[in-house]
């Protein structure tokens, strides 16, 4: 009798053990993603967008992580502050990725203006979250001094504030007209997943901090 019951005691544990989910084992943590129209998905399909491809891509390979999009089409690094406390306290996120400042570079913001607006949301992050800084380059009409200031905002960041960066998010898609969309600005479907690839190599390291 009492084989039978030890017996059923160890099938009971292991019936726990086969049928509780994995995610009670690990805590599962949020990244934010605080973006423009380049990270909203502008012109294609939410579920082609490199953060949607990010977030399926996370599903399969690293189920601890959780993906919020906060970006807006339209957003500047003003506008993204104004709304970033609310923000972090919705999502208490682990880590964030900031890529911003395309909108502001199009409408001739002073650089230094921009610096401190993400400097700002860098700041309100730390030490809490981690940070991930997506670089942003404007056309070379905007002329030389301009186009150089405007790089240099997000290296000087990450080295100001020790942040990861990726240093420029259209890289090998905004000079391929088959990858762009009419408007020159906005990436295609087809563009999404260099998108995320040229994320990802800075991305990937902070998903193991």
């Amino acid at each position: 009798m009492h084989l039978i019951k030890l017996l059923n005691t160890k099938s009971l544990v292991l019936l726990l053990i086969l049928t509780t989910p994995i995610a009670w084992s690990a805590e599962q943590r949020t990244l934010l993603v605080v973006g423009d129209s380049l990270s909203a998905a502008y012109g294609i399909e939410s579920g082609a967008g490199w953060v949607s491809l990010l977030e399926k891509r996370l599903n399969r390979t690293d189920a601890n992580w959780q993906v919020k999009n906060a970006s807006i089409s339209g957003e500047t690094t003003g506008g993204a502050l104004d709304r970033f406390p609310e923000l972090l306290t919705r999502h208490q996120p682990d880590l964030i990725i900031i890529e911003l400042g395309g909108n502001d570079g199009l409408r001739g913001f002073s650089p230094q203006r921009i610096r401190e607006n993400l400097a700002a949301m860098i700041e309100q992050s730390q030490p809490e979250a981690e940070i991930l800084l997506v670089g942003m380059e404007i056309p070379p009409n905007y002329g030389k001094a301009y186009t150089t200031a405007f790089r240099k905002i997000f290296v000087n960041l990450a080295e100001d504030y020790d942040t990861a960066l990726v240093p420029f998010l259209l890289a090998g898609v905004y000079d391929q007209k088959d990858l762009m969309q009419a408007d020159g600005i906005h990436p295609e479907a087809e563009a999404q997943s260099q998108m995320l690839d040229n994320v990802w190599p800075e991305l990937r390291p902070l998903l193991d901090y």
